[in-house]
């Protein structure tokens, strides 16, 4: 299986930046930068900050990690990504989730149902308009006719989804290509696979292999208190220490025993602002780029 890690801007990061990040790491042979939601602050939207990024780089892979789904037009997102794909073959890492990371944002996000259906049907939709060249769709909350989205990549978009609550784990088996995680330790990662895995058998589909990542925030010297209270919301009960590592020799421990635990696809990012995210960039290729396949 191939190991891949990633990397997203450090928290706080602005838009004036990314150009710079993007060029230093494909300049260092990192695989992929990823973009999150985050409406209300200074990080770039995650779909403006992938087309800036890919037209200013050549090889780099960039992703969203995650984009919010619901609340957004399927036809719209699939006209989005067919373009991306196009303009950028082979770099467009498309991965989606239900909810805001932070909840002041879900406002911005209006959805014509109960949000997990919605989110169901909206990836039904999306991979047909990414899939077909003509597509009629007719579904409880949208319905296309005849609709054509333009040139399709070669190969469909592979589609990835977050979340790891019971239905979160069936939607990625159902209707995904891949799982991108966060806030999970390494043998609640191995859980989820499992459980996608079995969801996808009793669909008639498959995951591939190494289609099983997590997003990992390396702290320097402490756990911060913001990641902490993250823990605190999305994974009560589990220890910190189990899913920030301090400094980078845990940072690559803790990167093998997913690896261990079958998670092979990474996005790694600071868990506070940095003084020099060119120094810090050039840190993470010393420890972590080795651990790749």
């Amino acid at each position: 299986m191939k190991v891949r890690i990633g990397i997203a801007p450090p928290p706080g990061d602005t838009p004036h930046h990314l150009a710079g990040l993007a060029e230093r790491a494909e300049a260092l042979g990192i695989d992929s930068l990823w973009l999150s939601e985050l409406v209300q602050g200074p990080a770039v939207e995650p779909l403006v900050g992938m087309a800036y990024t890919l037209a200013a780089t050549r090889k780099l892979k960039v992703g969203t990690g995650v984009m919010i789904l619901p609340g957004r037009h399927p036809l719209r997102v699939a006209k989005q990504l067919a373009s991306l794909a196009a303009l950028a073959p082979k770099r467009v890492l498309p991965a989606f989730g239900l909810t805001p990371a932070r909840p002041a944002d879900r406002e911005a996000f209006p959805v014509p149902g109960p949000r997990g259906a919605v989110f169901d049907e909206s990836l039904e939709l999306l991979r047909l308009l990414l899939s077909q060249e003509k597509a009629t769709f007719y579904g409880e909350y949208f319905t296309v006719q005849d609709v054509g989205i333009g040139p399709l990549p070669p190969k469909p978009l592979d589609i990835w989804v977050g979340g790891s609550g019971e239905r979160a784990l069936r939607r990625a088996g159902r209707l995904a290509d891949g799982w991108l995680a966060s806030f999970l330790t390494p043998d609640q990662a191995a859980a989820g696979r499992t459980a996608i895995a079995a969801h996808a058998a009793e669909a008639g589909r498959e995951i591939e292999a190494d289609h099983y990542g997590t997003s990992l925030a390396v702290a320097t010297t402490e756990i911060p208190a913001t990641a902490l209270d993250a823990i605190a919301r999305r994974n009560p009960g589990a220890d910190p220490a189990e899913i920030v590592p301090v400094g980078w020799p845990a940072a690559r421990t803790m990167i093998e025993r997913f690896v261990e635990a079958g998670i092979t696809k990474f996005v790694v990012r600071p868990a506070t602002p940095v003084p020099s995210a060119e120094r810090w960039l050039d840190d993470f290729a010393t420890h972590l780029m080795p651990l790749q396949t």
